[in-house]
This record gives C-alpha cells, structure tokens and sequence, in this order.
C-alpha cells in the first residue's frame, strides 16, 4: 500500500466533508446568525458530537484497532470475526442505554455544559429541546466508527473518510428545502443531525458485507480481546480527547460571556478543522493500523520510518496552513460566513478567535499523530498522564487569559488561544517521551529541513499579506468578488510554498511510502 497515495486519497474525500460543511455552516450563518439560536443549536450539538469525539471516533478507535490489527496479524479469520461481533453487540447495548439516559437528562446535562444559559429560560429550554433529539447521534456515530475501524484495519479507507459527507448533505437538504416550511425553525438543524447519523451508518454496511464481516448479535462477557479493548478504551479517553474536552469547558466558560461568543468560538473552530481534519485525521487514520502491524511483527525500523515519515509530512503541510489562517483571516471568514444575519461585528470576533486557535494548529495535528505511536504499543499510561497534565495547564490558562488578563470583548479569543497552546504542549511531552524510549529515532536531515520549511513559508505569508489587501476591503465585496478572490489568494499561497520548496531541492518523490496492507 502506498501511504502518500493512500493520505491524498483519505484527504480528498476529507477535503470534500470539509467543502460540504462549510456550505453547511454558511447556511446556517445566513439564517441564524451568530446569536441565541445559534448558540443553542451549537450547545446541543457538540454534547453529542463531544461524546462522539472522545468515544467513538478517539478512545474507541485507538483502542479497537491496535487489538483487531493483532487479531488479524496472528489470529484466524473466525476469531477476528467472533471479535467484531462481540464488540459491537456490547457497544450496542451500552449505547442504547447511554442514548436514552441523555435524552431524559438533557435539562442536567444542559445546566451542566451551559450553565450560563439558565439566566434566559427561552435559550436554556430551546436547547433542551434539541438535545434531545440530537442525543441519538452519538449512537449512531459510535457504530459508524466501528465499521470505519474495521474497514481501516482491512485497508478500506476511503469508505470511512466520506462517509461525514452524509451528514453534510443532511443539514443542506433540511436548511434548503425543509427549514423554508418550518418557518426556518432551528429545530431543523436537530432533526438533520439525526438523519445524518442514520444515514451515514447505512452507508458503511455494504462495504463491511463485502468483506464478510458484517457484525451479528453476539454477547460475549468472556472474551479476552474485547476485554483488553475496554481496558485501553478507559484511560484512553483523555490520552486522545484532551483538546475536546478543553472545548467543552470553554462552551461553559463562554455560556457566561457575552452573547454570540459560543458561535464565534464555533465558526473558528470549524475552519481550524479543516486542516485539522484534512491532514491530522488523515494521517492518523492511515498511520495506526501500518503502526500497529508493524508493532505486531516487532519491527521496530519499520515503526521509527512510519513516524518520521508521518512528522515530516505534518511540518510540512500544518506550519504554512496555519500561517495561512491567521493571515487569511478576514477574507476566509468573510467570504464564507458573512451573509444575512452574520454581521461585521461577528466578523472581527471570529477572526480573533481564528487567529488565536491558529498559534495552535501545529500541535492540534501533532497530536494525531503522536497519540498513535502510543496507542499501536497498548500503551495507555503515559499519553493519558500527559493528557492529565495538559487539561490542567490549559484550564490555568483560560483563568489567565480570561480573568487575569483581561481581554475585555475578546475573552473568547483567550479560550481559543489557551486551547491552541496546550496542545503545543501535549504534543511537545509525546514526543520527548517517545524520544526518551528511544522509541522513534529520527532521520537524517531534520534541521535543513525546518529551515527550508520556514524559508518558504515567510516566502508564503509575504505574498498572500500584500496579495489580501486591506481587511476592510472585504466587507464590501459581494459574494462571487470575495470566492473569485479567496480562490485566488489560496492558489497564489500554494504555488508559492510549494514553488519554494521545489527550488530548494524537496520533491513529492521523497515521501512515497509503501507498506503491506
């Protein structure tokens, strides 16, 4: 299997998620606008989405993969299966169970992660309402993401990266043509949640017929493997879901400021994620089941290559995207958000907190990559002590950068910025850690490398500055002038980094990889 052609595979089936959601979210811009709707929307939503994140598609995933690649590296075909089975018949029955709590404690889940929202009754029982209908999606995201890491260890990976359009396509559909005869109702976002979870699941059976792995009911208290798996997938929560679980403790903090810091908060974190998502996800769903195969044959030079390869490919792709956002901050939020009811003043908010969460991009990446070189070993203990520790340093950061330091009306931004800094150091501790074992040995020609790196994105940053124009030119242009424009500006940074990099000698050739599937 080549990697470079399996990572631009997965990255464009991401890349087109991510287009998707992003005419997602400038529709629901146009029509809600950055206030209390918005925010009540975005709380019931990321409760759901936060559940997913830190179970499903993190502490499952990392838990789950590593054991199946084992069981498929060693194990016969039959007890492979007989794993699936048992996994998703216990994961099911938990689930279910979990859905229906959430949805008969949505008041205490709701005071709980926007406790400021009780001082306005309409918003606090508005979102009560839609998180009861977005509850059910953690269910079905949750069984999404077993089919994906089965189809993943089996070497299907372009499956599991498209399947996020379904969800997309749901919240277009409903805000077009169903929202009109709701009296654009934000309920309808609710309800498109849920269908997308629905349909997403549907989506991924055929493939996992075809392989002959189509889970059955079968519950297995007894089995060794599924057993191991609940013992990483514990712990494992916080070794790879420390980012999210510090947005859900910022969704607390920003309840209480001003209205609208909730939805600028989520319209910067959503642009953060399309690199995020585009190259960390990627790579890291690529990465953990080659890492895992190569720690099942014990081969470890195989194992150091992968990483280096994987942290090579980072810096070269996450260092000028983040760059990018900061500088391209006005004509990205403009040209994709500011339409109806997203007005300049939510502009200049969201470019604060784009800007802020970009001082972390970097680390954000890192970690996807990083975490799995833990998780390939079964090694829980020291990523979740480092994930421990990160959690702290980050929450004594929002005390400073919101309360102590006051950022007057850009307390937000302190969130955004205290997120993008402790995963700075998440990663930093991965990767002394890694190093202290003597786990990952780097290759030859790091330092030229960086060099060459920060040479052409100066180059980059240089051109697209003088390129953008004046901040507030933005506001004026009309829809076509500012896409015409934003495309112009995002070809103008890639041929320039990319021409850089040519002159001085890296080349595309350098990182094809190939592995056994």
């Amino acid at each position: 299997m080549n990697l470079l052609k399996t990572l631009f595979t997965v990255g464009s089936m991401t890349f087109a998620s991510r287009l998707l959601g992003f005419v997602r979210d400038t529709l629901i811009a146009r029509v809600f606008g950055a206030g209390v709707l918005t925010d009540a929307f975005i709380v019931a939503f990321r409760i759901p989405n936060f559940l997913r994140r830190i179970s499903a598609e993190g502490a499952f995933s990392q838990a789950f993969v590593p054991v199946l690649a084992e069981y498929k590296q060693q194990r016969s075909q039959g007890e492979t299966k007989a794993l699936i089975n048992h996994v998703a018949t216990l994961s099911g029955l938990f689930l279910v169970v979990l859905t229906i709590l959430g949805m008969l404690a949505a008041p205490w889940v709701v005071q709980i992660t926007a406790p400021g929202f009780a001082a306005d009754a309409n918003k606090f029982d508005l979102t009560v309402d839609l998180l009861r209908v977005t509850f059910p999606y953690i269910l079905f995201i949750s069984l999404v993401s077993l089919a994906g890491g089965v189809l993943n260890t089996y070497g299907n990976f372009s499956t599991p990266a498209f399947t996020p359009v379904w969800l997309n396509v749901s919240f277009i559909v409903a805000m077009l043509f169903v929202a009109p005869y709701f009296d654009n109702s934000v309920r309808v976002l609710a309800w498109a949640v849920f269908v997308g979870g629905i349909l997403q699941l549907l989506y991924q059976l055929p493939y996992l017929r075809k392989l002959g792995l189509m889970p059955r009911i079968d519950l297995n208290l007894h089995d060794e493997g599924v057993w191991r798996i609940l013992r990483l997938m514990g712990p494992a929560i916080f070794g790879v879901s420390v980012a999210q679980i510090s947005i859900l403790i910022n969704t607390v903090i920003a309840s209480y400021l001003v209205s609208g810091s909730v939805s600028w908060l989520y319209f910067a974190d959503r642009l953060m994620e399309f690199p995020t998502g585009l190259l960390g996800v990627a790579l890291g769903t690529i990465l953990l089941p080659s890492l895992s195969k190569s720690v099942a044959d014990k081969d470890d030079s195989e194992y150091s290559h992968l990483l280096d390869w994987g942290l090579r490919l980072t810096f070269m792709l996450a260092l000028p995207a983040a760059v990018a956002l900061a500088v391209l901050a006005v004509p990205l939020v403009t040209s994709l958000f500011m339409y109806g009811a997203f007005t300049a003043h939510d502009v200049v908010m969201t470019k604060v907190a784009l800007m802020a969460y970009s001082f972390g991009l970097l680390g954000l990446i890192l970690v996807k990559v990083l975490a799995p070189a833990f998780y390939s070993r079964q090694n829980i203990k020291t990523p979740v002590k480092i994930a421990l520790f990160t959690l702290v340093i980050t929450q004594l950061m929002n005390v400073l950068f919101v309360f102590v330091l006051d950022f007057k009306e850009f307390k937000h931004a302190g969130l955004a910025l205290a997120i993008g800094l402790g995963a700075c150091v998440n990663a930093s501790l991965l990767f002394y850690q890694l190093r202290k074992r003597a786990l990952y040995q780097p290759q030859a020609g790091w330092i030229l490398f960086m060099f060459k790196l920060v040479f052409a994105v100066i180059a980059m940053a240089t051109a697209l500055y003088f390129a953008a124009g004046a901040d507030t030119l933005w506001f004026d242009y009309g829809l076509f002038e500012k896409m015409w424009r934003l495309l112009s500006l995002l070809f103008i940074g890639v041929a320039v980094y990319f021409a850089m990099l040519w002159a001085m000698g890296i080349r595309i050739k350098d990182f094809i990889r190939r592995t056994a599937v």
